[in-house]
């Protein structure tokens, strides 16, 4: 790796450490040339699937897009940046775990209401009035009242699922 203070061609690798929780490895560097030390990080390239519009378009998948979607729903809401990040993170696992050439962006859109309903039930019904194109009073209504019946997040973690938590038909043949 070439140093960033004197561009030399080559560095030599002092010490190395997991960080990320094991996502990514940090290496400490040094130049012999100007002896400058440095830190480099090491990940994993999971590519993300694109996302199939409605219409069969294929669009990349833009995490900025999706941060700014979420934050304007939990605009002012006691959410901290850290759990919207973690979220994201969680979004972005399952596209990068699907298996799949493209994703249907119903899809993402419908793991971004599971993420907000865990995180905020003000902010999942924000996001759920603009995604589902609530109409009236009464679209608001059914969906609180959805919210209200459906099982808690602890609940939902420790269930088994019986199918796949892709929302995708995995019966058995």
């Amino acid at each position: 790796m070439q140093c960033p203070y004197c561009r030399h061609a080559d560095t030599r690798v002092v010490d190395s450490r997991t960080a990320d929780d094991g996502s990514s490895i940090r290496r400490r560097r040094e130049c012999p040339e100007c002896s400058e030390r440095f830190n480099t990080y090491e990940r994993a390239h999971l590519p993300v699937p694109p996302l199939e519009k409605s219409g069969g378009r294929l669009e990349p998948f833009d995490e900025e897009k999706l941060r700014r979607g979420m934050a304007r729903a939990l605009y002012k809401r006691p959410v901290s940046d850290e759990r919207l990040q973690q979220s994201i993170d969680h979004i972005v696992e399952k596209l990068r775990t699907v298996g799949e050439r493209s994703v249907p962006a119903r899809r993402v859109g419908e793991w971004v209401m599971e993420e907000l309903r865990d995180l905020d039930h003000v902010a999942y019904v924000r996001f759920a009035s603009v995604y589902r194109q609530f109409n009236d009073a009464q679209a608001f209504r059914e969906e609180i009242e959805r919210l209200e019946r459906a099982p808690t997040a602890e609940l939902r973690r420790s269930q088994i699922p019986l199918i796949g938590t892709d929302g995708g038909d995995d019966t058995a043949h």
